[in-house]
């Protein structure tokens, strides 16, 4: 069987994908990804998720320069998410969020208002020309 069979894709042929910073554990990301991501990860060694949006595989920092190099890849209990300990680079500290932000996880709820906790490392519009 090839090891691509043994994730659970949802009608769609997707997958959720999270990227957790190999050292610090903190969760930077979450996406989707096709069976041609997946696979392409494995290749490159660096992550490639399925851009719904743009509807094809988006290779991350193709555009901002911040790449996800992959350590790990790991599957869930019911094989249908896909864990990947990164090493976020292409900037430092690294980041993931296209708000420029080391995490896309920056709002934290209090008092009823979610309230963005991390800063801006760097402006969006610098970022993305």
């Amino acid at each position: 069987m090839n090891w691509l069979d043994a994730v659970k894709w949802d009608a769609n042929g997707l997958v959720p994908a999270i990227a957790q910073e190999v050292g610090s554990n903190d969760v930077l990301m979450f996406a989707f990804m096709n069976r041609a991501a997946l696979a392409k990860t494995v290749e490159l060694g660096e992550a490639v998720y399925f851009s719904r949006s743009r509807g094809r595989l988006w290779h991350k920092g193709e555009e901002s320069g911040h790449i996800q190099k992959v350590h790990e890849l790991r599957l869930d209990c019911d094989n249908d998410v896909v864990l990947m300990k990164v090493e976020q680079l292409g900037h430092e500290p690294g980041i993931a969020c296209h708000t420029g932000r080391h995490s896309c996880f920056f709002q934290l709820l209090k008092d009823g208002v979610w309230t963005p906790i991390e800063p801006v490392l760097k402006d969006p519009e610098t970022i993305y020309r």
